[in-house]
């Protein structure tokens, strides 16, 4: 991954654009990274849907089961101080 200064990044945002299509191009502000630059074929494979949470609890080797016994811990609470 090509990492772009913020103020590199803005002066050459079509080559930033256009090397985004091979590998993602990291954006930095003040030394830490703010952004990533990726090609709309990589966004659209990372944000398909996958599905819903109760879809995915469905598909669980454990949805029929009906004998899963959750232990529930006794141990007293903490003290606090406000």
């Amino acid at each position: 991954m090509q990492t772009w200064q913020m103020q590199e990044a803005k002066a050459r945002m079509s080559e930033v654009v256009k090397r985004a299509q091979d590998q993602p191009q990291d954006i930095t502000l003040h030394g830490k990274s703010v952004a990533v630059v990726i090609s709309r074929e990589t966004f659209d494979r990372l944000s398909q849907s996958q599905g819903s949470l109760v879809d995915f609890m469905r598909r669980s080797p454990l949805y029929e089961a009906n004998d899963i016994a959750f232990e529930r811990d006794r141990s007293l609470t903490r003290e606090v101080a406000f």
